[in-house]
């Protein structure tokens, strides 16, 4: 039996992964510090003989006795909401925490794959993003400590690769969604879904023109999968590139959730992206791997699970556990 790390493992889409490689008969060792990740995700895997939990802070020294095999990195804050309260952490992460699943992965002679993100291209001036675009991001903008963290992130994971021969990987993950995405994160699917259960308007920022391409998290979780078992060890765009603007992805959430709330506007946060849709020819050509839900089915799969929240779950503002986390 092969065993794998999974850091961010009580995350939205660390889960889904330990899902995954739990049915594929490895042994998944999940790894969270429980900021943002909750337990509740991971219930289902506790009584399995081929899952374990380790509450820890990747960001401190990692010790994982025997043999590892693979370290996925999905330890991370994701939505604007978690990296503005917690940017030094957001760092920390994605620097330390980095630097010490690469020194892991040495010692153990592991594969890694990391979990990088469309915002390495920032608000992009080249429009579908293909991996050998550089990006247009603003270092010390607010969203910075976030795209910044990642972008470092790469760095290192490449200087450990050309420098110490470690096998390495790299996902740049676009917009995913679906069940076991924290409702007030917000992001803008949670964030319009939990407005209209909870009767409230739905709330646009900037003129609505600004596009975005959601991916369902099957479909990403299958992406990495096969990222993994790749010999490419170059950056890879994982996403599904159909696009849509923000003020038409509000009418569809309107439309399937019957909700009769309007749509409202407000200014549009600072270094927001105008544009984001990756282009997948790369991971077509080397992964054989493209999306196969439509939005119509994963958001119908997503609102489902939305409308089975608790009352107390839809109306709490927010979810991060800061009894976990001490600023230094």
């Amino acid at each position: 039996m092969m065993t794998v790390l999974i850091t961010g493992a009580a995350g939205f889409l660390g889960s889904h992964l330990c899902d995954r490689f739990t049915k594929e008969g490895y042994h998944v060792i999940g790894m969270d510090n429980l900021i943002t990740g909750r337990m509740s995700n991971l219930e289902h895997l506790m009584k399995l003989s081929n899952f374990e939990f380790h509450h820890h802070d990747v960001s401190k020294h990692i010790h994982i006795p025997g043999e590892l095999d693979y370290i996925l990195h999905f330890a991370s804050p994701a939505s604007p909401i978690d990296y503005l309260k917690i940017p030094i952490q957001t760092l920390k992460v994605g620097s330390l925490g980095i630097h010490n699943c690469l020194g892991l992965a040495r010692v153990k002679q592991a594969r890694v794959l990391i979990a990088s993100t469309s915002e390495v291209y920032g608000d992009p001036v080249e429009h579908p993003q293909p991996e050998t675009y550089f990006g247009n991001v603003n270092p010390v903008g607010p969203r910075g400590v976030y795209d910044e963290a990642k972008r470092f992130q790469e760095a290192m994971t490449m200087a450990y690769h050309t420098f110490h021969e470690i096998e390495t990987r790299i996902a740049r993950i676009f917009n995913t969604y679906g069940p076991r995405m924290r409702l007030n994160d917000g992001r803008v699917l949670p964030a319009f879904i939990g407005q209209a259960l909870r009767g409230e308007d739905l709330t646009v920022f900037g003129d609505g023109s600004q596009t975005r391409s959601f991916c369902f998290v099957e479909d990403l979780v299958e992406g990495i999968y096969r990222l993994l078992h790749s010999d490419y060890t170059e950056p890879v765009n994982i996403g599904n590139p159909s696009e849509i603007s923000i003020s038409q992805f509000a009418e569809e959430i309107i439309k399937l959730t019957g909700t009769t709330q309007k749509v409202i506007y407000k200014d549009l946060p600072v270094d927001d992206p105008k544009q984001r849709r990756p282009d997948i020819r790369l991971a077509k050509s080397i992964l054989d791997w493209e999306p196969k839900f439509s939005r119509a089915e994963g958001l119908k799969i997503t609102y489902d699970y939305f409308k089975s929240l608790s009352k107390e779950e839809l109306f709490k503002k927010d979810h991060m556990n800061f009894d976990n986390y001490i600023v230094r």
